[in-house]
């Protein structure tokens, strides 16, 4: 049964990882950095954000706490990435280091106790710790991606019957 956690797990992450890559595929590069409103996150600064948090989370997973001191959570929500390149190139990043540590994952882990922000998890529920949070955003990214192209937008699963 834990064996099959890891690979439904891993599922999962690759599931949420594909809706935000179709997104991006429909949109245009200026579509990534639009904002609703000054308040609001450009795709570009939620992609910059699970990133800090995937390389801050799954690095070093078992011998540091999953917040890491050199981490600067605030600078993730500042506008610095520019270009679509650099954008896949941090959305790449973050996660081959999740991917990293899942593909290594033993059923003997699964237990083990890790840390985040100094409170002991488990591994199962880091995993769904991290497997609650990725969607948050990727829904994010998604609905961005539906308010940008209107009726231009491709569903990504089970279109609307057109009357």
């Amino acid at each position: 049964m834990q064996k099959e956690f890891i690979n439904s797990a891993k599922q999962q992450f690759e599931y949420y990882k594909q809706l935000a890559e179709k997104t991006f595929l429909q949109l245009s590069d200026e579509q990534l950095f639009w904002k609703y409103n000054e308040e609001s996150n450009s795709i570009a600064t939620i992609v910059k954000h699970m990133t800090g948090n995937m390389i801050s989370r799954w690095t070093d997973f078992f011998t540091t706490d999953g917040e890491k001191d050199w981490r600067m959570r605030d600078d993730e929500f500042e506008d610095t990435v520019f270009t679509r390149v650099d954008l896949l190139s941090k959305w790449e990043a973050g996660w081959e280091c999740l991917y990293k540590v899942l593909d290594q994952l033993t059923v003997e882990d699964l237990d083990r106790v890790i840390f985040i922000r100094q409170q002991p998890l488990t591994v199962i529920a880091a995993i769904n710790r991290q497997l609650a949070h990725y969607p948050y955003h990727v829904g994010q990214i998604v609905f961005i991606g539906k308010m940008c192209l209107n009726c231009n937008w491709k569903s990504l699963s089970i279109p609307k019957k057109i009357k």
